[in-house]
C-alpha cells in the first residue's frame, strides 16, 4: 500500500496513531492496486464500503474505444472509513501516434490527492487549476473537452502537467474526476465521442481485460 499523494510506503495504525500515515504527507487513506484484473477483482473493489456516500464511482470508458482494454484497478481507503477514491486504468493504441497508450481515470473525494499525484500537478485538490483555466484574459474561457459521464455531458479542463502525459480535470457525482493519459497525445481520446460508465451501476459482462498498466502499478 502506498500514499495516495506521493507514492511512498505508508505505516498502519498503531497504539500511537489511529490513522494510516505517510512520513511526508501525514494521515492519508492508503492506496492499493490489485495485482491482476478480472471481473471478480472489479467486483471486489466495488464492494468496498463508502460510508459518506451511497457508493464510490468507478469510471470506465464504455463502450471501450477500438483496441482498448481495462488493465488495472485500485482504491484509496481503509476498513474504518471506507473507500475515498477509485482508479481504473485502460490501455490501447494512441489515437494519434498509433503506439501504446494508457489512461487512468480517478474519482475521489476532496482531500485525497490521488488524482494530482498521477497527473503530476501541484496540490491535493485541483480547484485552483480549474480556476486558472476559467480566467481567460481574452474572455474565451471554456472547457477543453466535453464528454458524457453517467448519462450527463460534463466539461473537462486540461491542466498543466509533465510533458510525458496530459491531465484533465472535471467533477461528476459531487467528486473530482481526473483523466490522465500517457503519452500526452493519448489525451485526444477525450476529443472523440468518449462516454464514461460508472461500474458501480453495473459491470458490462463484455469488458475486455489486458496486461497490467505500468502506470497504475508504480511507473507514474
Amino acid at each position: 500500500m502506498s500514499c495516495p499523494r506521493c507514492g511512498a510506503q505508508v505505516r498502519p495504525p498503531d497504539l500511537m496513531h489511529s490513522e494510516w500515515r505517510c512520513d511526508d504527507c501525514g494521515d492519508v487513506p492508503p492506496f492499493r492496486v490489485a495485482q491482476h484484473i478480472s471481473l471478480e477483482i472489479v467486483d471486489s473493489v466495488l464492494r468496498q464500503p463508502a460510508p459518506t456516500v451511497d457508493h464510490m464511482p468507478l469510471w470506465c470508458p464504455w463502450p471501450l474505444p477500438p483496441g482498448w482494454m481495462v488493465t488495472g484497478v485500485g482504491w484509496a481507503g481503509d476498513d474504518r472509513f471506507g473507500a475515498r477514491a477509485t482508479a481504473l486504468a485502460c490501455s490501447g493504441p494512441d489515437p494519434l501516434g498509433g503506439g501504446p497508450a494508457d489512461v487512468v481515470l480517478i474519482a475521489e473525494q476532496p482531500g485525497v490527492g490521488l488524482g494530482t499525484r498521477f497527473g503530476g500537478i501541484p496540490g491535493i485538490d485541483p480547484g485552483h487549476l480549474v480556476a486558472e483555466c476559467l480566467e481567460d484574459p481574452n474572455g474565451h474561457a471554456g472547457p477543453h473537452a466535453k464528454i458524457k459521464a453517467g448519462g450527463h455531458r460534463i466539461p473537462f479542463w486540461s491542466v498543466k502537467s509533465p510533458a510525458d502525459r496530459s491531465a484533465y480535470v472535471s467533477e461528476a457525482k459531487g467528486m473530482w474526476l481526473y483523466a490522465v493519459a500517457w503519452p500526452a497525445s493519448a489525451g485526444y481520446l477525450l476529443a472523440e465521442q468518449l462516454e464514461l460508465h460508472d461500474l458501480s451501476e453495473g459491470v458490462p459482462p463484455e469488458l475486455v481485460f489486458g496486461a497490467p498498466s505500468p502506470y497504475l502499478h508504480g511507473r507514474a
